[in-house]
This record gives structure tokens, C-alpha cells and sequence, in this order.
């Protein structure tokens, strides 16, 4: 089993929620520490602690940014992490596998399982050796007391309570 540890400088879990019903917004967040425990040739084996720093989330707008960061959405001051620590990993092909684990954000905890494909490890030109992970799962926010909305006239909201969620990982083998 080898221990990597995550590049912040490379990683990012972006997001994409539905607006108004008619089109998605995205954004991510910038910041992601962690270490995962991992080989290839044992998937089963795989450890996975991160967390996600609330404060980095980027959308583009700063208006919107510091609503997100408000007790309307994460409660930024209070919560300020957004954690996963996996509990299981199977392999599902050559090059991928689902890890189901438990997500934190708002002091609240949801089992979810990641659809994961990896790739490396390769030696970088600078010395290290690195993987990356790309994962993909979809949360209910309002399992997370992400109730924040407003209604409107079609009988709909103004924000989805599905969010899409991709998080590519760089992380480098710790020597």
C-alpha cells in the first residue's frame, strides 16, 4: 500500500447546480488537503481522508460566493470544512473503481459513493511521482440542511436540491 498525499496546488471539486430551472451554475472549490492510501493492484485496500476548505469556494461572482459561504448555505464560520473519509472501495474496471464513504458539511453526515477513475503513477519532471483520482457523485443538499430557496410563479425554485460533483485529485507518493 502506498501513501499519497493530495496536491492542493491540483486538485479541485467543481459543482454544477440547477438555477431558476432552466440552467446550471457552476463553481468549485479551490482548496483540498488530504491523504489517500493506495495500490493499484489491491483497490480494496484504499483509504481516502480529505477535506474541502469551505472559504475556497469560487464561483465567479462575488456576491454569490459570500451567499454561499452565509448560514443561508454552508455556514462558512461555523463549518468551515467540508470532510470525506472513505469506509469502502471496490473495483469496477481496469481503471476504476467506487469508494462510498462519509461526507460532512454543516456538521451533517450522508454516507455517498463515488464513481472513481485513476490514473499513473507517473514521475514528473520535478521529482515527484503522482496519480490523479476524478471522481463523480451527486448530492441531495438539503440532506445537508442546504435549505436556503425561494419559490416561483411555475410552481418551481429558484435553486436545485440536486448538486452534480467532479473532483479531480492530483496527489504525489509520500517518500
Amino acid at each position: 500500500m502506498s501513501k499519497w498525499t493530495i496536491d492542493p496546488d491540483h486538485s479541485v471539486a467543481a459543482f454544477s447546480v440547477r438555477h431558476m430551472m432552466v440552467a446550471n451554475v457552476h463553481g468549485q472549490f479551490n482548496k483540498i488537503t488530504g491523504n489517500i492510501d493506495f495500490d493499484p493492484s489491491d483497490v480494496s485496500k484504499t483509504s481516502i481522508a480529505l477535506e474541502i476548505s469551505v472559504e475556497s469556494i469560487f464561483t465567479g461572482i462575488k456576491k454569490r460566493d459570500d451567499h454561499l459561504k452565509s448560514q443561508d448555505f454552508f455556514s462558512a464560520d461555523k463549518y468551515p470544512v467540508i470532510t470525506f473519509q472513505s469506509t469502502k472501495a471496490e473495483r469496477t474496471g481496469f481503471s476504476n473503481c467506487k469508494i462510498t464513504g462519509e461526507l460532512t458539511m454543516r456538521g451533517i453526515t450522508r454516507s455517498v459513493t463515488i464513481d472513481v477513475d485513476f490514473s499513473g503513477p507517473v514521475n514528473s519532471p520535478f521529482g515527484e511521482t503522482s496519480m490523479g483520482f476524478s471522481g463523480k457523485f451527486r448530492v441531495n443538499r438539503e440532506e445537508f440542511a442546504i435549505m436556503w430557496n425561494e419559490p416561483m410563479e411555475n410552481e418551481g425554485f429558484v435553486a436545485g436540491k440536486y448538486v452534480e460533483v467532479v473532483m479531480d485529485i492530483e496527489a504525489d507518493l509520500v517518500q
